[in-house]
């Protein structure tokens, strides 16, 4: 929020001006850190509502906080102070919900707070991995590197799912295509024909008398179709969202053929480089494996991860206890951190993972949209001729006849 106010400097003079502050009370604080005495503050006019910013469309992205790191990290290895640092990121954030955080996030910091407790306030736009990162540089004296450890982090993490969420783009945008199709041949292209294939009083095809019949179907209840299509997804959505069906949908996941092996490589990938930042950055290494099965975003993924923290506590190594999941962990991650625990370089060897399953993912990307772009061609092609064929042999027939 911004304030106008007016005060008087220590030598009496009257100074007027703007401040922004997330409440009037902290405005009178930020003030007065500057030795001004406050004669008057009120909040700016917001202004009429059609010029107003709408928060249901500012949400803050993933982007958004990996570019604020970022920022945040050139600024600090610049040697800016860190609340000098936050107000100046908080004064260029297009976002105003985004900007009203960072400057909360800044009067936390001046205030006394240390930078992982004011970051914690925001346990959904900070995980616990962005915080304990941020914890670990404090203790260690190493907050530039840390921060660009973040940085470098979450830009990856961003890119890396810009690239799956692209490869959907056109199986999507076949799918539309595909129901317009449909909708057009159902609604304004069969009607007119199958009235005629009704008053020739012939004997139909089966095929022509089930197309008829759903044509006929839809036309009468589509409403009810529709009413039950959204009802699926909304239940299905909201049970996915509950922890008994996030496991279901998880486990389910990882036995979609063909998917299940480039979901395999996603979650290796997450984990291998989360984990090798969080014991680049310090650590321990119990700890990063509690981590990391918080942030791996599977749920079987998670229950392995947290039973080789369970057996680390024991003294066990990570190797050891992977090697009992054949089906979730491959051959290469174990070895590969087999090594790193006997050399001492676990982080590194793990890093050697990430660069060779980014590749892979990559690739598998790569071969599925090549695949998928004709098999849908094909689904499509088949599905429309399917349909004409239906309605249109039996016209054939009656013009032969």
């Amino acid at each position: 929020m911004k304030f106008n106010y007016q005060a008087r400097t220590k030598e009496g003079q009257v100074q007027k001006g703007v401040v922004e502050a997330s409440s009037s009370d902290t405005a009178l604080i930020i003030l007065q850190k500057y030795g001004l005495y406050v004669t008057s503050l009120e909040e700016v006019a917001k202004g009429p509502i059609y010029n107003r910013q709408i928060k249901l469309f500012q949400g803050i992205s993933k982007k958004d906080v990996a570019v604020f790191t970022r920022q945040l990290a050139i600024m600090f290895k610049s040697q800016v102070p860190i609340v000098e640092s936050l107000t100046a990121i908080a004064r260029q954030a297009s976002k105003a919900d985004f900007k009203e955080k960072i400057m909360k996030l800044s009067e936390e910091i001046e205030g006394g707070s240390p930078l992982s407790s004011a970051f914690s306030i925001y346990p959904k736009l900070f995980s616990p991995f962005y915080i304990n990162m941020i914890k670990s540089g404090e203790a260690s004296g190493k907050l530039t590197e840390s921060l660009d450890y973040l940085a470098d982090h979450l830009e990856k993490e961003y890119n890396f799912q810009n690239k799956i969420k692209g490869a959907m783009l056109y199986p999507v945008f076949v799918f539309i295509v595909f129901a317009a199709v449909f909708s057009a041949m159902i609604f304004f292209i069969l009607p007119p024909l199958t009235q005629v294939l009704k008053e020739t009083g012939q004997e139909l095809p089966l095929i022509t008398k089930a197309i008829i019949a759903f044509s006929e179907f839809l036309k009468k209840w589509f409403w009810l179709a529709v009413i039950i299509l959204a009802g699926g997804i909304f239940f299905g959505l909201k049970y996915i969202k509950t922890e008994e069906g996030k496991k279901d949908f998880d486990r389910f996941s990882l036995k979609i053929p063909i998917i299940s092996s480039l979901l395999k490589k996603i979650y290796l990938t997450r984990f291998a480089e989360n984990l090798s930042t969080l014991i680049s950055g310090g650590i321990p290494i119990a700890r990063a494996l509690e981590i990391s099965g918080e942030v791996v975003g599977n749920y079987v993924y998670k229950s392995i991860i947290f039973t080789a923290m369970d057996e680390v506590r024991k003294g066990e190594q990570i190797s050891a206890t992977l090697e009992n999941y054949p089906n979730e962990i491959s051959p290469l991650f174990i070895q590969m951190a087999m090594v790193g625990e006997k050399t001492g370089r676990l982080g590194s060897s793990l890093l050697n993972i990430v660069t060779f399953y980014q590749d892979e993912v990559d690739r598998t990307i790569d071969s599925l949209i090549r695949l998928l772009e004709p098999l849908m061609l094909i689904v499509l092609g088949l599905a429309v001729a399917g349909l004409l064929a239906g309605v249109l042999l039996p016209l054939y027939s009656v013009g032969l006849g």
